[in-house]
Formats: structure tokens, sequence, C-alpha cells
């Protein structure tokens, strides 16, 4: 049973290893952000290890900025090398997340979100609190300074 985007999203901001998660549960719960073909979505901690670190020299090589990708790393290098992950790649344009979990979507082991070369990280923009939302506006009153009563 495929794993939802949303659920996705969740078990990544509940990933506290993870810096950058916040920036990429974002982009997976964007709804652009569609699930990609996945050829291998059952791997190794060894295979990621092996895969990311070269995918990490050719980042640098290339400026391909990339969200997550230390982490990942780090985590999979403590890891047995035979241990099974799963893989879920979802993509929005010229962006590509990568997304590590242990089989149930919930236990996330890392996730990598990256674009083209010379294309900087999506901008993401946090939802406001919907009470500030619902607040009226005094901006123009705190900036003001001084009341024009001549006006």
């Amino acid at each position: 049973m495929p794993i939802s985007r949303r659920q996705l999203a969740a078990s990544l901001l509940a990933a506290m290893h993870i810096a950058e998660r916040h920036v990429i549960a974002a982009f997976v719960a964007d709804v652009a952000t569609q699930p990609a073909p996945n050829p291998f979505p059952q791997t190794s901690a060894g295979a990621v290890r092996q895969v990311w670190r070269q995918r990490a020299a050719e980042f640098r090589s290339f400026a391909i900025e990339a969200a997550g990708l230390t982490c990942l790393l780090a985590t999979v290098s403590d890891l047995s090398v035979d241990e099974e992950l799963m893989q879920e790649i979802l993509r929005a344009g010229p962006y590509t997340a990568n997304v590590f979990h242990r089989g149930d979507g919930c236990r996330i082991v890392g996730a990598v979100l990256y674009g083209k070369p010379g294309v900087g990280l999506p901008v993401i923009f946090a939802s406001k609190p919907r009470r500030e939302v619902l607040r009226p506006r005094l901006d123009h009153l705190r900036t003001a300074g001084q009341l024009d009563l001549f006006g």
C-alpha cells in the first residue's frame, strides 16, 4: 500500500534528527509535488550510503543545493549495511525529494531535497496560524509614529 504525501510530511516533521525537516516536509506536502517513478523502492542502508556519498560529491561539483543530505549521511553511517530501507521519490518542477524509511512510512531514516544545477532550493512559505490571519492588521498604526490630526 503506497504511503500518502500527507503521512510522509507528518513523519518528516517528527524526524527531529533531520535539520531541514520543515523545508522537506513542506515540499512533500505541496499539491504540486507528485510521486515519481521509483525503480528501486526497496534498498539497504549500505546502498543508500554509497549512492548518496557519490551524489554529495556530484552536488558539490555541479553546485547543486541540497537539504537533508548531511543528516542522511550521518544517519546511514550508523546503520548496519544490510538494514532494509524503503525509498520514496517525489518531484515537482526542477526539484526532487528522496525519503528513506523503515518500511512503514513513519520511521524516517533520512530525506534529501535537491534541484537541478544552478537552481536554488524552493522557497517555502510557512502558513500563518489561524488566529494571526483572523487578527486585524494594525501595521499602519504602528509604523505611522505620529497621528496626523490635520490630514
